[in-house]
């Protein structure tokens, strides 16, 4: 079997992981995973946060479902966490970062209001899950990429392909 690279899509919500990740996973062959959904079809929750009214994510239980799949290799996991993955998972990891006033006008249209709104947006002011991705993974294989506009979007997805045929060659 090819050995393929496993890729991680990070971010705050509303930066584009997942437009950015399906139209990955259709222009390279490899596979998409959003977590929230696979959370949600294997109900792999611990509880529910009142704050954010939302299910808490059960991490144990999100890496076992995940890790034979990573094991096969390529995979592209979008979250927007990164510190619950074990290390050896990822080839590589892609920091989405958005302009702050283009993620609050994103969340508000996604519905989003009061204190999960502002975190949010403040979780991107102080580059939270990029520090988050230095501190999990080699800062070697971490790299943030801009998710303002469709021309950044073509434009990391090209650089993305072109690094997965790169590494499948190198590789295999």
């Amino acid at each position: 079997m090819t050995k393929r690279p496993n890729i991680l899509l990070t971010g705050t919500p509303g930066v584009g992981k997942t437009t950015l990740g399906k139209e990955l996973s259709s222009r390279t062959g490899l596979t998409y995973v959003n977590v929230g959904d696979l959370a949600q079809e294997g109900q792999l929750y611990d509880g529910f946060d009142e704050d954010y009214q939302c299910p808490i994510l059960d991490e144990d239980r999100v890496v076992d479902e995940l890790e034979d799949k990573m094991e096969e290799g390529g995979v592209i996991v979008d979250y927007h966490g990164c510190d619950l993955f074990p290390e050896r998972w990822f080839h590589i990891v892609f920091v989405l970062r958005t302009d702050n006033t283009q993620l609050y006008n994103r969340l508000e249209a996604r519905g989003y209001t009061g204190k999960k709104l502002q975190d949010n947006v403040q979780c991107e002011i102080f580059q939270t899950i990029l520090e988050e991705a230095m501190e999990a993974y080699s800062e070697d294989i971490v790299h943030q990429l801009p998710s303002n506009s469709p021309e950044d979007l073509e434009r990391n997805l090209e650089q993305m392909s072109q690094w997965v045929e790169q590494w499948i060659k190198d590789h295999n």
